[in-house]
């Protein structure tokens, strides 16, 4: 088969693909050629767990949102591969709510049965990706990054596999310009004794403002003030721990509330979000998305509308994720190897419920990703890793 397909990052999507095609492989399928192009110097994509902050040794933008201590925060049970079990790998039965480094060695380990490495070329940044019509072919730019050295290669198939959890989304309050401490965005936070006796501002309502402000104050923080936008979270939370209305502005040290109230802080965290950004994507071919669950413009949530041999995985508001990824990669896959043919592009810009949901406002699509029964009063584990990294135990 002459036909190449390139998939851009070895996170948990990448490997996920990289997988599938193996496993057609070793069934006997004629599997074309695959290049897959992985910026980071291993693999793992925000499970490779990095010190670093801001730019990484290259001068890049640092990938990685994950912390030192961090447990994953939803059951391992729900986001078990369906052909590799966490007792497989690990020959013993292991806890519901495994540490980072567990669920590193876990993915990993899956990748590293069928030596799917072979195919990844690490520290290969990916700096442009454009589609020939007169060729009928993609374009993909790539920058070895020890070297500095640039080359393009052509492919007819491309699965964009970089995750959506690395630019983050900073919004800005009126006084911090003259904030006398330090203002970071939770993918800069890497451990929360950084705050040992320290009033902590943290600026959200969801994981990550739920984790860091719990792992804060576990860790020596003095006190940890919640700034919600629209609701509090609603926990029993530990004495020191409190939840206040959307901050107004800040006047030097001092914290201003929407509801009149002040008090002084020393650090902000701004558990705040994230962007999808795909800079390095023509423009005709970008996806351009809020964090929803069912995006606009990707047929079943994958193929890309414009030029459906463009696939984007996991780029869905994410609860059950590593399962998700793989039923992606199979999908996908399937579509590289013949199996499947897709509709027309009427046919699938015209699928009525997807197109429905694509229409909604994000607050709706993260209600209808969310599963039924939260309890408030309690202290949460219903979010699933692999979406943003979670918090203590």
């Amino acid at each position: 088969m002459a036909s190449q397909g390139a998939v851009i990052g070895a996170g948990p999507c990448g490997l996920a693909q990289l997988h599938a095609f193996e496993e057609a492989r070793r069934a006997g399928a004629e599997v074309p050629q695959i290049a897959c192009f992985e910026q980071q110097s291993d693999w793992g994509g925000l499970w490779n767990y990095t010190w670093r902050t801001g730019l990484d040794e290259h001068g890049d933008p640092v990938h990685g949102s994950m912390y030192r201590y961090l447990w994953s925060n939803g059951p391992k049970e729900c986001l078990e591969f369906a052909d590799y079990t966490f007792d497989e790998h690990f020959g013993q039965p292991i806890p519901s709510f495994p540490p980072r480094e567990v669920l590193y060695d876990y993915i990993t380990g899956r990748a590293k049965t069928n030596n799917v490495r072979q195919f990844i070329q690490f520290n290969t940044a990916v700096r442009w990706i454009s589609y020939d019509e007169k060729a009928g072919k993609f374009a993909v730019t790539v920058q070895t990054r020890d070297d500095g050295q640039t080359r393009t290669e052509e492919f007819d198939k491309v699965i964009v596999a970089t995750g959506h959890f690395s630019t983050p989304n900073m919004p800005s309050f009126e006084g911090f310009d003259q904030f006398p401490g330090r203002i970071m965005h939770s993918h800069d936070f890497r451990d929360a004794q950084e705050f040992a006796g320290k009033r902590l501002l943290v600026i959200g309502s969801s994981y990550s403002a739920e984790d860091i402000a719990l792992q804060s104050k576990k860790y020596g923080a003095h006190s940890v003030t919640v700034s919600y936008r629209t609701q509090p979270m609603g926990f029993p939370w530990p004495a020191g721990i409190d939840e206040v209305p959307l901050l107004s502005k800040v006047d030097g040290s001092t914290a201003h509330f929407a509801d009149g109230t002040a008090r002084d802080v020393d650090a902000i965290v701004l558990c705040t979000g994230y962007q999808h950004s795909f800079r390095f994507i023509s423009d005709e071919l970008r996806l351009r998305t809020a964090n929803v669950l069912y995006p606009g413009n990707l047929y079943k949530g994958v193929f890309w509308l414009g030029n459906p041999d463009l696939m984007y995985l996991g780029m869905q508001d994410q609860y059950y994720t590593f399962t998700m990824f793989d039923t992606q990669a199979w999908y996908a896959r399937d579509y590289v190897l013949g199996r499947i043919s897709l509709p027309s592009h009427e046919e699938m810009a015209a699928e009525p419920d997807l197109a429905a949901l694509a229409r909604g406002d994000g607050r709706r699509h993260r209600a209808l990703a969310r599963p039924a029964g939260r309890v408030r009063g309690a202290v949460r584990r219903d979010r699933l890793p692999g979406q943003l990294p979670g918090g203590p135990p």
